[in-house]
């Protein structure tokens, strides 16, 4: 579960539909009227606290800076588009003052005592995993395990080396700049991560989030360049590449949409909400983080097949409408209540970016060399099992593949950023205790 985790949802930007443009699926020309009431109630100190203030604010908000980021030419391109807009931007209007002080804590309270933040984590986690084409996990599942397990251990060992040379500790170098870049995006990534790493090592999680932000976006931008480049050394290198096949005798048939259900996707709250209970409830009995149980409970009534069809639609389906309508929202109350722009910037240096190539460079060439032996062409591996586990989730897979000319490995991208963050998550929670 890489944007989410996870996979990241499609995205809804601007568009012209029967003559007319659109944002958020809805006339420009409406939601223009919605947002104009939101930000006026925002600076007349009109807005209610609790659910409907905070999640109208952030939706409106959310919306606005996500199409911003997604029609910039090089913020859309190589810096993550929308999401990355969605989060800098708000957490500049806290900085700045441009944002009233009763909306920063109106969103702050619904983020945190609201439960938001888990709400969605819980759904997406759930949904994402419960989602997965059966097929690909069968047929590839176990031989593509090794070559993802071999990228982050790439990246971890070539960010440990360069961190240490750089007078970084192995802990920094690891825990705040490699295992999150590999878990990709931020709603089932960083996020959670953040609150593991705040529960297991002290610190506010928002301490956590000033410095994986930077290592996200900078991660995204090597993944995406580096595409590029794996592109070209396929050209000029042809026993390298599938040209965008990964196994030999290998068709994926895509699974046909789903009919959209409203009664499923009531299961899916329910099914989401339980499993993160319950993830909770064995959190007291087992040392591990209850997102990290979680995600080993899921997929193990996913592979063992016994969960019903409609608990396993309706999870998904809810996961879709919770990350398609909602993720813009929480990228803005991730800005407001847990991003210290200062401590962002403070964050930033020579040392961290080189550490951060190392990073997608020891991805690459863990996933490669690994891939090359389990019979995967060494391109194609580098590119799912190393870049797309290094990106920004669903949103950095498409970015991603565009560059390297492969859009047809999308299905494999999509094992990377779901159960490639899921494995990032459950790892952190298990070596954390080596490094205090």
């Amino acid at each position: 579960m890489k944007e989410t985790t996870q996979q990241a949802p499609p995205e809804v930007p601007m568009k012209k539909t029967g003559g007319r443009f659109t944002i958020f699926s809805m006339p420009v020309l409406w939601f223009g009227i919605f947002a104009a009431i939101a930000i006026y109630a925002m600076y007349t100190e009109n807005l209610p606290a609790g659910m409907i203030g905070g999640l109208l604010i952030m939706m409106v908000l959310g919306e606005l800076f996500g199409w911003l980021g997604n029609h910039t030419p090089i913020v859309r391109t190589f810096l993550g588009g929308g999401a990355i807009v969605a989060i800098f931007a708000s957490a500049y209007m806290v900085y700045s003052g441009l944002m009233p002080e009763s909306t920063t804590t109106a969103i702050s309270e619904f983020m945190k005592d609201g439960d938001f933040l888990n709400f969605y984590i819980a759904a997406l986690i759930t949904g994402s995993i419960l989602g997965m084409e059966s097929k690909i996990l069968v047929k590839a599942g176990v031989r593509y395990a090794l070559p993802l397990l071999a990228s982050v251990l790439g990246a971890v060992l070539l960010a440990a080396l360069v961190g240490m040379v750089l007078g970084f500790s192995v802990q920094e170098a690891v825990l705040v700049i490699a295992m999150p870049i590999m878990g990709g995006g931020m709603g089932a990534g960083a996020v959670p991560m953040s609150q593991v790493y705040s529960e297991m090592l002290g610190n506010d999680p928002g301490y956590y989030l000033s410095i994986l932000v930077p290592a996200l976006a900078l991660g995204n931008v090597f993944a995406i360049i580096l595409a590029s480049v794996l592109h070209m050394i396929g050209n000029k290198y042809p026993s390298l590449t599938g040209n965008g096949q990964l196994i030999r005798n290998f068709h994926y048939e895509k699974k046909e949409s789903p009919a959209y259900d409203l009664a499923k996707m009531g299961i899916g709250v329910l099914a989401a909400v339980s499993f993160y209970i319950l993830g909770n409830i064995l959190g007291d009995f087992i040392p591990l983080h209850p997102y990290a149980i979680m995600i080993v409970l899921v997929a193990f009534l996913k592979v063992a097949n016994v969960m019903p069809e409609v608990i396993v639609e309706g999870a998904s389906q809810w996961y879709e409408f919770v990350a398609r309508n909602w993720t813009n929202a929480l990228l803005v109350g991730i800005g407001v209540a847990y991003t210290d722009l200062a401590a962002v910037l403070n964050a930033l240096s020579i040392e961290y970016v080189l550490i951060v190539l190392a990073v997608v460079i020891g991805a690459i060439i863990g996933s490669g060399v690994v891939g090359k032996f389990m019979g995967f062409y060494p391109i194609e591996a580098a590119i799912t099992a190393g870049l797309c586990m290094a990106n920004m989730g669903g949103t950095g897979d498409v970015a991603v593949l565009s560059a390297a000319r492969r859009m047809e490995l999308m299905p494999f991208a999509q094992i990377s950023s779901r159960l490639g963050g899921a494995l990032i998550l459950l790892l952190a929670s298990l070596f954390i205790p080596f490094f205090i």
